[in-house]
C-alpha cells in the first residue's frame, strides 16, 4: 500500500513539475477553447519579450537564427512528422506563405524531427508540398527559447525581433483574418 501512494505522490509530483516549465509569463499549455475563429487561441503578450538568439538550419545544414529576420514580423511554427495536428496545419501555412508580403512578413516552420532534413523533405513531397520551406531543429536547441513540450507551437516576433504572441495549439492559418491579426504587430500599423 506505500508502495502504490509514493508512486502516485511520485506521478503528481513529476507532472506538475513537467507542466509547470514554461520560458515566459502565462506560457502554459493552453486549454481547448470553443470558438468561431483559431486566432482567438494566440495569445499577445502584453508587452514584448526579448528572445534568445540559438541557432537552428536551413535544408543544406547552414546556420540561421531570428536576428536574420529583423525589421519583419516572424511567424515560427514548430512542428514534426510525427505530430497529427503539425501535419494538419501545414497545407495552410504553406498557402499562408505565398501571401505574406516578403518585405514585411518572414514565416519559419521549423521541423524539431530528430532526424531532420533525412526524413522531412520526402514526407512533405508525399504531401503534396515539394516546395514548401522548412527549417531543421534536430537537436531542439530552441528549448532554451521556447517550450517544446506542446507542438504545434507558433510564436511570433516583432520587427524587433521580440516575442509578441504565441500559441500552443493547432490554428487554421487559412482563416480570413490572418495577415489583419499579423499586421497588428507591424510598427506603425497599430
Amino acid at each position: 500500500m506505500k508502495q502504490w501512494f509514493a508512486f502516485i505522490f511520485t506521478s503528481f509530483f513529476l507532472m506538475g513539475i513537467a507542466s509547470g516549465v514554461n520560458a515566459y509569463p502565462g506560457m502554459q499549455a493552453a486549454a481547448e477553447q470553443t470558438t468561431d475563429s483559431t486566432l482567438e487561441r494566440i495569445n499577445i503578450l502584453p508587452q514584448p519579450f526579448p528572445v534568445a538568439l540559438v541557432d537552428f538550419s536551413d535544408i543544406v545544414g547552414e546556420p540561421v537564427n531570428f536576428d536574420q529576420y529583423k525589421g519583419k514580423v516572424v511567424v515560427i511554427n514548430l512542428w514534426a512528422t510525427w505530430c497529427p495536428p503539425c501535419v494538419r496545419e501545414l497545407p495552410a501555412l504553406n498557402r499562408l506563405d505565398q501571401t505574406l508580403d516578403a518585405a514585411h512578413f518572414a514565416l519559419l516552420p521549423i521541423s524539431i524531427d530528430a532526424e531532420a532534413v533525412a526524413i522531412v523533405q520526402p514526407f512533405l513531397e508525399s504531401l503534396g508540398l515539394p516546395t514548401f520551406n522548412s527549417y531543421f531543429d534536430p537537436q531542439q536547441r530552441l528549448r532554451d527559447v521556447f517550450p517544446l513540450d506542446t507542438i504545434p507551437a507558433t510564436f511570433i516576433l516583432n520587427e524587433q525581433g521580440e516575442l509578441v504572441a504565441y500559441v500552443r495549439s493547432y490554428v487554421d492559418w487559412d482563416d480570413k483574418n490572418v495577415i489583419s491579426f499579423l499586421e497588428q504587430f507591424r510598427k506603425g500599423t497599430k
